[in-house]
């Protein structure tokens, strides 16, 4: 996939080295020359409180068609239609990021606040929640920031709605769902959450789709998928999404591509990758996207770059990570992106910084979390 719109058009921050050690943005607590500050959050100020669930936001029309194409989204160019690719476009190859002092279990997750800013979380060994960032300039070391009373029971899951501000979820103690969050400053206790009737089983998954606004879904324990979000003043009731013939077969993934929009995948029962969407005014129906050859196991990771773009990935049952996307238009055909020697062995977790860049993270065989990076 290319985009035929030229990179050095986009905003500085923009860059299309993988790690870029020039300055970042200005504005976010970072001097204007080549060392940023080791503090890895400095606080942002400067985001309003949203009180209606489902506010449509002025610059964005959502039709009925699921996949409103934006004027403005540059255009997009599959390998499978026989362009050329950019050679500034390409996948990197995988790199072993360690993992914390006694490892860890289940699969990665990372969410991204500002460009060139990573954000890596685990389950380690010990249940406890561990993170791992880059700065701008290098990756630094595994920070334990412990767990609910009784431990994690399942891989945590994160999203940023804006800069230094990063959102984490996971499922603890009685099988609810807790959060922890980084306010700009520090970070906050785990609060409980609740479940939904019936209960969940897996990880959440969440999206952001504006300042201060999170939408959570889990797997319930009656195979449904459910909802719960927050608003900017307060948490909602569970909501029920429901499933495809059969139900879920796997922990939900999420992602919003723009204000008031949000799409949601799972696994479903016949082992294939099945997709539901909220248009803006309503939520749509269930949509069969198929799966790898031979299927695939867990749960898939998504993320976003621009408008109308969706990125997909899952491990398929060969070990290997394979990608499809949304390109404005249509559905791209599976890619299988291999793995680190001797495979992945978790889910993947996937997020994006600015245009034309993702990063994908899963544990490998020797329970290292691996990274592979696309720019």
């Amino acid at each position: 996939m290319v985009n035929e719109f030229q990179p050095e058009s986009y905003t500085h921050w923009y860059r299309n080295s993988p790690y870029h050690s020039s300055q970042w943005q200005q504005g976010y607590g970072y001097q204007n020359d080549d060392q940023p500050q080791y503090n890895p959050y400095p606080f942002q100020q400067g985001y309003q409180l949203q009180s209606n669930p489902y506010t449509l936001q002025q610059g964005y029309e959502f039709q009925n068609n699921p996949y409103t194409h934006q004027p403005y989204t540059p255009t997009y160019y599959d390998q499978h239609e026989g362009h050329n690719l950019d050679w500034r476009q390409s996948w990197r190859e995988w790199e072993d990021l360690g993992s914390p002092p006694r490892g860890f279990r289940g699969s990665p997750t990372v969410a991204s606040w500002q460009a060139n800013r990573l954000d890596c979380f685990v389950r380690g060994n010990n249940n406890n929640m561990w993170h791992k960032w880059w700065d701008g300039a290098r990756w630094n070391n595994w920070e334990d920031l412990g767990s609910p009373r009784g431990g994690l029971r399942s891989s945590p899951e994160a999203v940023s709605w804006g800069p230094n501000r990063i959102d984490c979820f996971a499922r603890a103690g009685r099988d609810t769902m807790w959060h922890k969050w980084w306010d700009g400053s520090r970070w906050r206790e785990w609060e409980d959450l609740g479940a939904p009737r019936p209960g969940f089983t897996g990880k959440p998954a969440v999206a952001s789709w504006q300042a201060n606004r999170l939408d959570c879904f889990v797997q319930g324990n009656d195979n449904n998928l459910w909802h719960k979000w927050w608003d900017g003043a307060r948490w909602s009731s569970w909501e029920n999404l429901g499933a495809p013939r059969g139900g879920l077969n796997g922990s939900p993934g999420a992602v919003s591509w723009g204000p008031n929009r949000i799409d949601c995948f799972v696994r479903g029962r016949n082992n294939r990758m099945w997709h539901k969407w909220w248009d803006g005014s309503r939520w749509s129906g269930w949509e069969d996207l198929g799966s790898p050859q031979g299927g695939f196991d867990g749960s898939p990771a998504v993320s976003s770059w621009a408008p109308n773009r969706i990125d997909c990935f899952v491990r398929a049952r060969n070990n290997r990570m394979w990608h499809k996307w949304w390109n404005g238009s249509r559905w791209s055909n599976w890619e299988n992106l291999g793995a680190p020697q001797g495979g992945i062995r978790s889910s993947p977790g996937a997020v994006s910084w600015g245009l034309n860049r993702i990063d994908c993270f899963a544990r490998g065989r020797n329970d290292g979390m691996w990274h592979k990076s696309f720019a």
